[in-house]
């Protein structure tokens, strides 16, 4: 089974060259609309991993405990696991998000694509194999995810510094496009 890329196709129109291409040329409200289409592609990405990122630490912790030959149960662990203890800081761009996901059960269906026939509901009853297997392909779809993600982020950059330079060089008034977006 072949697992699309994080974000699939409309992730793929955001990180392809031409997305971007005469978007000086465009008018204030189509920018402002394909940067509220990349925005929603970055809040679907970030909770897409938000969500891998709780199964790969679970899963992680799990294979840990068994090597430690640690008695405590994966539930006494959760805790910890999930005061992400030992996680480096969080490499995103402090954002506002103004947008919700879009699409949060299918977000989790990819999530659970990557490690297909590997039940996480129960990871303590996983064999090892199983779990190293749904570890290795978690820690790549997350690698897949951010390198993606990152990409998106800065089709986001580029609109918003579009934006800035339309406003800083007087050719967008605020009052106009206030007007404009409450006739839509």
């Amino acid at each position: 089974m072949t697992t699309t890329a994080a974000g699939g196709t409309a992730v793929d129109t955001l990180l392809d060259p031409a997305f971007l291409e005469g978007v000086e040329q465009r008018g204030m409200l189509d920018v402002r609309a394909l940067r509220r289409q990349a925005e929603q592609s970055e809040v679907d990405l970030s909770y897409t991993r938000r969500l891998l990122q709780g199964r790969l630490d679970i899963v992680r912790r799990e294979l840990q405990r068994r090597a430690e030959h640690d008695g405590r149960s994966l539930v006494d662990l959760l805790p910890e696991i999930l005061a992400e203890k030992g996680r480096g800081p969080a490499h995103g761009l402090g954002r506002h998000q103004t947008v919700q996901p879009s699409n949060p059960v299918a977000l989790e269906q990819w999530v659970n694509s990557l490690a297909p026939g590997v039940d996480l509901s129960d990871v303590g009853e996983l064999p090892d194999d199983q779990l190293e297997t749904a570890a290795r392909a978690l820690a790549a779809g997350e690698r897949g995810l951010s390198e993606r993600r990152r990409g998106v982020q800065q089709v986001m950059d580029a609109l918003a510094a579009e934006l800035g330079r339309r406003y800083r060089d007087g050719e967008a008034d605020v009052a106009q496009l206030l007007a404009a977006e409450g006739r839509h």
